[in-house]
């Protein structure tokens, strides 16, 4: 892995490198979306693209933190079930997968409430940062892009960031209506692998005063397929949708937005004996989102723009052991987030923001292993940017409250406080190098500090500790970037020290006859690199071509004895061939992964595998108003046994077979 590594880095430092570009596996140009995203045509200006993540209506590469997007044609080809699925082929991102329903983002290592998983900036509140096994409820199918930020983001997002944050954004509060007063997608496939079948439909409509949109998709998944058989238990059937609404004018927009999830999955971690008399373990969720939202331009003298957002979620899901009802989790939670950006101030330009937030987190039954915990919290933070010249510079501190109380049982407060630096030096019209510094902290989360019992959908029994302190994150890392007319490219380092790291660890004992993991905390080391370059190889009357490679690795170990910390992510590299030419698209790829031996007490090796993938689309009617498109997709076509070693279920639930999927798309 380190002659590949090196292999990348020389590439990047001799005409590769990578200047934030939208595309992770996809020629930039089917990655940056605008007017015409909906439509389904690709743009060819990198500065198109604006991160909402991030204040101050900055684009793709004008960010000095590490950030990476999915969208346009790209985004269709990764769409995955779980939004861990989509994103894990941006270098430096995988997925903590439990079967295709459930897959968390993992970005640098990091998962769970180190990881703030948002919609359009608000949180998305279900209960997924508790267990592996608890599903996201955003659903990739209906995003306009993806948005991910590697390296600490709690400047922006709070504690819960530390790790980074993947921002999907939807449109379900229109910002503005579409340039011919309508426009909207839709989308139907099917998936050998799990004779699944999915639909989706998406419109927006409005004039200058007043803009709707209306969203819907249906996915009915059975039990997937895996080398040898299939995997009992897999099975996962969605239903997801939204309304929104808002008023535009020349001030702004303020608009209203109703959304529903629903979820039914199996747990292929308990799929039951029925020789045994056990029953499959089975979960149902459901989720109302109402959120309002606005911004206001140039308001008063002085201030450019006011963006607030408010957001009320309720989330249950049951656990069933057959049909018999088990662990009932639900939260209430509210949320609001103001942001006030100001005009430029001797050439500072930047953003105060408030953000708050109050969860009442609760489980019922049997095997309740966290119990009812209210968690409040407030945060203010302000960003600063300026251009010296061919030097930008960018300023950042946040300070949080931060409090858990448990129904029975202790309070907790907290008073995390992160500080970034962050420096980009163009030093030719093509090169730049960058420079981040971090130090952030975070409080633990409720699981961690409360938890104590079993829980049969995760298989496991997990104990915490009511006297976890807060965790300091100090961060450095140094990317070089290029951007020339025949290739791009990206190639980063970076090193990462954490003081009292809170981690989930084997202790090889058994309690009710599942295994005991125990929430501890240590110093800690994380360091890792990451490359990324795509050649143009030509441009022609036969077709546009282009080749991509990455590679990235992250090693992770405790400061004391230097103990490896579980379920790191395995070192990979990978080749992607893209072509396009006129109706025709296609692509050809393999990822490696490679063997993870570098593991924690009680953890058991991961194998390598590889990965192969490849997707072909015909655009059949291209017209003014309209586009249909055809698509076949293959993925794993080597049909490899692949178990992520981010997974607690690696070793019951690999990943899906070889699977072929066909679909239609139209755009309109």
């Amino acid at each position: 892995m380190r002659k590949t590594l090196l292999a990348f880095s020389l590439a990047a430092l001799f005409g590769t490198a990578w200047p934030d570009l939208a595309s992770a596996s996809a020629p930039a140009t089917d990655a940056i979306p605008d007017e015409d995203t909906a439509k389904g045509k690709p743009v060819q200006n990198l500065q198109d693209i604006v991160v909402t993540a991030v204040p101050l209506g900055l684009g793709i590469d004008q960010i000095v933190r590490p950030a990476a997007v999915l969208a346009g044609a790209q985004l269709d080809a990764l769409k995955g079930i779980s939004l861990g699925e989509t994103v894990s082929n941006i270098p430096g991102v995988q997925s903590a997968g439990m079967g295709a329903a459930v897959g968390r983002p993992v970005i640098r290592g990091f998962d769970g409430p180190r990881v703030a998983v948002l919609e359009n900036g608000l949180s998305s509140q279900d209960v997924s940062n508790v267990s592996q096994d608890h599903a996201v409820t955003l659903e990739p199918f209906l995003a306009d892009q993806i948005e991910v930020l590697k390296g600490p983001s709690t400047l922006l997002y709070g504690s819960g960031a530390i790790g980074g944050a993947v921002n999907v954004v939807d449109g379900r509060i229109p910002e503005k209506a579409p340039d011919d007063g309508f426009a909207g997608r839709a989308e139907a496939r099917y998936d050998s692998v799990s004779e699944g079948k999915t639909g989706m439909f998406r419109v927006d409509g409005g004039n200058d005063d007043f803009a709707l949109h209306v969203d819907g998709m249906r996915r009915d998944n059975d039990s997937y397929d895996i080398p040898g058989g299939t995997l009992a238990n897999s099975q996962v059937k969605t239903t997801a949708g939204s309304v929104g609404a808002s008023m535009l004018g020349n001030w702004g927009y303020l608009g209203l937005s109703v959304a529903r999830f629903m979820d039914a999955y199996g747990s292929p971690a308990e799929p039951g004996d029925p020789a045994l008399g056990e029953d499959p373990v089975t979960i149902k969720m459901a989720q109302t989102n109402y959120t309002l939202k606005g911004g206001l331009v140039d308001p008063f003298a002085g201030i450019s723009k006011i963006d607030f957002s408010l957001g009320h979620g309720a989330y249950q899901h049951v656990e069933y052991e057959g049909s018999e009802a088990g662990t009932t989790f639900g939260t209430d939670s509210n949320q609001g987030r103001l942001i006030v950006s100001h005009q430029p101030i001797a050439g500072w330009e930047g953003a105060i923001g408030v953000q708050t937030g109050h969860r009442r987190f609760s489980a019922v039954g049997d095997e309740t292993f966290v119990p009812a915990t209210t968690t409040k919290s407030v945060g203010v933070f302000v960003m600063e940017q300026r251009d010296f010249g061919p030097v930008k510079l960018e300023l950042g501190a946040r300070h949080d409250k931060q409090s858990s109380e448990p129904e029975y049982g202790g309070k907790r407060s907290f008073s995390p406080s992160s500080f970034s630096a962050g420096a980009a030096w163009r030093f030719t019209e093509h090169w730049h190098l960058s420079l981040n510094l971090n130090r952030a902290q975070r409080a633990p989360a409720e699981e961690e500090l409360f938890s104590n019992g079993p829980h049969a959908a995760s298989a496991t029994f997990e104990i915490g500790d009511a006297d976890l302190g807060k965790e300091t994150s100090n961060q450095a890392e140094l990317g070089l970037h290029f951007h020339g007319e025949k290739v791009e490219g990206k190639v980063a380092v970076y090193y990462n020290r954490y003081r009292n790291f809170i981690y989930l660890a084997d202790t090889g004992d058994i309690n009710d006859g599942l295994p005991v993991r125990l929430w501890s905390q240590d110093d800690a080391n994380f360091r890792g690199a990451e490359a990324e370059a795509t050649f143009h190889l030509a441009r022609g009357v036969h077709g546009n071509w282009d080749l991509r490679v990455f590679g990235d690795t992250v090693r992770a170990t405790l400061a004391n004895g230097g103990r490896n910390l579980p379920r790191i992510p395995a070192s990979r590299a990978g080749a992607q061939v893209n072509w396009s030419a006129d109706e025709l698209r296609a692509s050809l790829g393999a990822v490696r992964y490679f063997k993870q031996d570098k593991t924690a007490p009680f953890e058991t090796e991961t194998a390598g595998y590889t990965l192969v993938n490849a997707h072909l689309a015909w655009t059949f009617h291209d017209h003014a108003n309209s586009q249909w498109e055809a698509f076949l997709d293959g993925n794993n076509l080597t049909n490899q046994t692949a178990r992520p070693a981010t997974s607690l279920f690696k070793d019951s639930a690999p990943m899906p077979g070889r699977n072929i999927s066909v679909g239609l798309r139209a755009f309109f």
